[in-house]
Parts: C-alpha cells; structure tokens; sequence
C-alpha cells in the first residue's frame, strides 16, 4: 500500500511496459502511479499485469508478452479531455482511461467504459446533476478535448452540414474496419441527404498541426475547415453532424446533437446517435446525454490536478484547461509592450509570453500591442495591463511579483469614464450558467475564510469602542483610480469629513493605504480629527470583519466589504458601484444598469477578467489555485537591487 498524493491508499500492483511513451512521459505514469500502479520494465510474474498504448503499433509486443506469461492486459489511452493541443506537441495530458477489459473505441470486444455504460444504474441525481453542470462548464469555456480553441473565430454561415474527419491511420478508424472510402462514402450520404446544404468537412487539430494526414483532399471536393474554432459555436451553428467514430461526434452529443455515426465508437447504440455502421447487439440500453457524460467524464477516467500533483475531478480540469485556453487564446499572435517598468518585464514576460513571446522594444509587426494602464494616453487603443485584485503577499510598490494580472482591451477598471472589459462582464454575468455562479460563492467562501485581500500584509486591529463603528477606507490621492473615478470627494480628509458628517455619533476607523503609510505614495493625513481611530499597519480583512459598514471613494476594500457581507458606501465610481450592491453617493455611468447578484459581480471580477500565474509550476491557473498559494505562503518575494531599495524611496526623493 503507498498513500497517493491526494492523502488517499492506494495498493500497488506492478505494470510491465514494452512501449517508451510510457517511461519518457512522466505525467502517464505519475497518473498510473495514484491509481495504484507501479510502471516496471522485465518479465512479469504472479499478479502482475501488461501496459499497452490502447491499440498502437506497440501494443502487439506487450500482448505477445502478456499471451506467454497469462498476465491481464491494461489498456491505456488518453480521456476525452486531454490538454491544449494534442500529445504529438508534446504537451502531457490531463487525463488518463485506464481500462482492464477492452478499449473503448473499439466495439469488437467490452470495454470497462462499455459495460459501464451498459450496466451503472446511472441514475443517482446527485451524479446527473453534476453532469449537466459539466456540459455547462464546458460550453461556457468553450473547451474541446483539445483545448487550443478560440470562439472569437468565424464561423460558416449557420445551417451547413458538419463532416468530421480523422487521422489517417488513427486506431479508433481501423478499430470500425474503415478506410478513405469510408470516408468518402460518408461525404456523399451527407450531400445526398442534404441536397443544396453548404457541406463543411472540420479538418482534425492533429492534422491542422501538421502531425498526420486525413482522409479529405482537394479531389473529394469538399469545404474544409481547420481554423481552430469552439466547437460548441460550430455545433451549434450546424444543421447535422456526420461522423465516422471522432471523439468530436462524442462532443456533439454532448451540445445537442444526434450524429450520423457511420462507425462504431464508444458513443454509438445508446439511442443518442443514428446509426449506419456495423450493429451493436450489446448495447440494448437507452440513455440519456447526461448519462453519457456521467460516465466518460465523471466516473470512468483518472483526472489529474498539476498544481496540487494529485488526482482530482472534472471540474478542477476543466478550470485548468479554461485558465490555460485563456493564455493562448490572448496571447498566441505574441505581443509588443509599451509603458512598462523595468522591473515587471521578467513577470510580463511569465505571464504572457508563453505562446507567442513578448517583445519590449522594436516594431510590433503581427503582435497584438500592450500599455501599462497608468502609460496610456487618452484615446489609447492598445490593450491595458493592470494587477488583478488578488495580487500577492506584498506591496506591488515594493515590487513584489504578481499572481494576477488583467488584460483589457476596452478601457481599464477603474476608469469610469469609458466601458472596460470588466464593466461588459459584470453587465453580461446575469446570464452565466448556474455552475459558475456556485464556483463564485466557494471562491467567495474561501477568500473569506482564509482571511485573504489584495496584498495579505497587515497586523490584527486594534480594539474598537461598542456602538456603530464604520471603517473609512484612506487612498493614494494620485492614484488613477481616484483621478479617473473619485468626482468631487478626491481627498482622504473629506471622505472622512462626509463619513462624519453623515454618521453623528458613530465610531470611524481609519485606515491609510499601505502605499501611503510606507512613504512610497501620495495621501499622508498630518493629523487626524478629533475622535476617529487610527488603524495603520492592519490586515484589511480583519478590519472589515471588526466594523459595521465601511466608507470608501474607489478603494477596492469597499469590494472586500461587500464579499464579506457588509455594507458599502462608495462617494466616487469603483467597478463594483452602480449595480445595486452599493450605497452609492458619486456620480454613476448611466450604462451600469444590469442588478447582478454578488456571485455574479465576483465571478466577473475574480475569475472571469484576471489572469493567473502559478508561481510553483510556472502555468497560466485558475483562481482557485492562487487562493491555494496565498494562503500556504508559496508566493515570490520581492526580488532584486530595486526591490531593496524601495523602502528608501521617499529618502531619496529628499
């Protein structure tokens, strides 16, 4: 017995393999490993089993072996949600099928997936109830077992028919006893069926990669399709769908299709498909689509979490895989920065140069062109760049490095003065599915819980009279949020000023920006009124917790606030003002009049519009998983001679 990295025992049983994939691609044996086996290479003996590759070129060495020595076969092959693009890249999957029977896509014989399908009551409501929650998770991600897709792509004009090709020599085409004739015979069922329709043939991402060839060329006659589009956009722009036995045709069950199956893959003789290949006398069940799901991608596969090294579920793949779609999908034409320090082009370069580099200097060319927002010129339109609001453990004027960061390419956050990015998303996040407004309100649990803000530095309050107590919240005055965003209250003192004249009799906490009270910035009060208490140096959260309301101009703390449940009072227009979810005394943009609930107004603003860097692996992540880091301290420090001379700052400016 060996305890697996998720606390879990799992007993070892030895695998002998004959295939190098599995000794030259650690994650397919880490994910073995958690499931209990020990990969090995020799002879095997007594209560040992074979690995094989599903049914590639390899497999017949180790079912050779495993006919010699009566030892099981285990077939192996990739889940139905795998990674960014396909293993031929050389990127290690997220997923793994591991099947003691058969293989799935071969209809030849059972598999486990097979008789899962046949024989699972599958009908807990527990479990189709998080399996429809998946469907929506993956269609509001736009995920693909391959992941690199783009939905901002365009489409054919809606009502064609949808061909699905394949990899020439692909094991799923063989295992259907079928060849490019079978293909092609496909191609013209589809036109005949369909006279007049627009027929589109969607090339596969292996062969649009340029790995292996598929079974369509010019001479077939036909529209292809290879642009890297979201399939639940194309699915649902297509009139039908033909297939052979794609994982893809799996896919459109999934968005609402029947396909016209023409082979016999796992997917086929549940009464989801119609069938035209061989016939299927095993499969007698009917199921519905979210049994289906239930059963590929909850029960059947070992999901693998690469933060946490760990197996995990569904979901934390999916978010994985929407984390890392996202960063390709911004940042694959590259990108050209302008206004940036120093200092941040190391972080810039992390965050955002992994698919089609960075460049700080020299023409932009193709690339997609980035501003420091506080760099940016009035009537910019390059795309802004500005910290998220779960940051780090540090001050990002000390230039401790960032775990978020946001890309807007319409205005920036605090700037009311025009829309940004995150405004249409806060507009827009009535709309998201019910799985993602109860992903805002754990993520919202747990920042609450560990007590964690935007810089997560600060000391306990101190004690506080009894009676109403209201925190004001101080800023940097030159800050461009206020500059932007404040209106006519601009200064700490008359926010306080409005805070007492509004609240006789109530006890106001005043809390100065931690910039401020560093000496690094703007905002320095030289006394303050008779009777307000001064709270320097505390952790935000606990400050929140300790008071009855709070009183801000644009401060982000009044956004803390509010995810943890207390009133707010904004005198100026932060992102969060002018959605009902405020006491709102400034001036608020007239196109702010969506009534978000405050999951929603969360998701928009946590999950939906930062980008986040895991700073153990090095991988774009979700949320979820810089709230894992911050809390355990697994953070970068600050850095550098720069770094260590800022406390000096207003010495030197002396």
């Amino acid at each position: 017995m060996q305890e697996d990295a998720a606390g879990a025992t799992a007993p070892r049983r030895r695998l002998y393999v004959y295939n190098a994939g599995f000794l030259t691609q650690p994650r397919i044996r880490r994910i073995l490993a958690l499931r209990g086996w020990e990969v090995r290479l020799g002879k095997p003996g007594p209560g040992d089993a074979v690995g094989v590759w599903g049914q590639s070129p390899t497999a017949p060495r180790g079912e050779a072996v495993a006919g010699l020595t009566g030892a099981p076969v285990i077939r192996v092959e990739d889940a139905f949600l795998r990674s960014l693009f396909p293993g031929r890249a050389g990127e290690p999957t997220l997923g793994l099928l591991i099947d003691e029977t058969g293989v799935h896509f071969d209809a030849a014989a059972p598999s486990d997936l097979e008789t899962l399908l046949a024989t699972h009551p599958l009908d807990d409501p527990a479990l189709l109830t998080r399996a429809a929650a998946v469907l929506d998770a993956l269609r509001h991600a736009h995920l693909s077992k391959f992941a690199a897709t783009d939905p901002a792509l365009p489409l054919p004009e809606p009502g064609f028919v949808l061909v699905l090709d394949q990899t020439r020599g692909d094991a799923a085409v063989t295992a259907s006893g079928s060849d490019r004739a079978a293909f092609r015979a496909m191609l013209e069922a589809a036109r005949a069926e369909h006279p007049g329709r627009r027929i589109v043939v969607k090339t596969h991402p292996e062969t649009a990669h340029g790995h292996r060839g598929g079974h369509f060329d010019a001479t077939d006659g036909a529209e292809t399709l290879t642009a890297p589009v979201s399939p639940w956009r194309l699915f649902d722009a297509a009139h039908a769908v033909y297939t052979l036995s794609s994982g893809a045709g799996f896919e459109a069950i999934l968005a609402g299709h029947r396909p016209r199956v023409f082979g016999t893959p796992f997917y086929a003789g549940w009464g989801l498909t119609e069938d035209r290949g061989a016939p299927l006398p095993r499969r007698t069940r009917t199921l519905t689509r979210d049994q289906l799901a239930a059963a590929a991608l909850i029960l059947h596969p070992a999901w693998y979490d690469p933060f946490h090294d760990r197996l995990c579920g569904i979901e934390e793949v999916i978010r994985t895989l929407d984390a890392r779609a996202r960063a390709w999908r911004d940042d694959r034409a590259g990108w050209r920065a302008h206004g940036m320090s120093r200092w941040k082009h190391p972080h810039l370069r992390a965050f955002f140069g992994a698919h089609g580099g960075i460049a700080f200097s020299g023409p932009s060319g193709r690339r997609r062109e980035m501003v420091w927002a506080s760099a940016a010129r009035s009537g910019e339109t390059r795309t802004r760049v500005e910290d998220g609001f779960l940051r780090s453990r540090g001050l990002g004027a000390r230039l401790t490095p960032p775990l978020s960061l946001v890309l807007d390419d319409l205005g920036i956050y605090y700037d009311p003065t025009r829309e940004s990015r995150l405004e249409r998303l806060i507009a827009e996040s009535p709309a998201l599915p019910p799985a993602e407004i109860e992903r805002a309100r754990a993520l919202i649990a747990r920042i609450t819980a560990l007590s964690l803000s935007k810089y997560n530095i600060g000391a306990a309050p101190p004690a506080l009279p009894p009676g109403h107590r209201i925190l004001v919240v101080g800023q940097v005055e030159d800050d461009a949020s206020i500059l932007k965003g404040a209106g006519r209250i601009a200064t700490n003192a008359a926010l306080l000023e409005r805070a007492a004249r509004d609240n006789p009799g109530a006890a106001l906490v005043y809390k100065p920006h931690p910039d401020v009270e560093a000496g690094l910035r703007r905002g320095a009060l030289d006394r303050l009124p008779d009777g307000v208490i001064a709270a320097p140096g505390t952790a935000a959260p606990a400050l929140i917790d300790a008071v009855d309301e709070v009183w801000t101009m644009t401060s982000l703390l009044g956004f803390e606030a509010l995810l943890r449940g207390k009133p707010v009072t904004v005198t100026g227009a932060p992102f969060y003002a002018g959605w009902g979810l405020t006491r709102d005394l400034g001036e608020i943009p007239a196109r702010r009049r969506a009534q978000p609930a405050l999951e929603a107004l969360a998701h928009a603003a946590l999950i939906a519009y930062p980008r986040y860097r895991d700073p153990v692996t090095g991988l774009a992540c979700p949320p979820e998983i810089a709230v894992d880091r911050l809390a355990s301290g697994a953070t970068p420090p600050p850095r550098g001679l720069l770094a260590r001379l800022q406390p000096f700052r207003r010495w030197l400016r002396r």
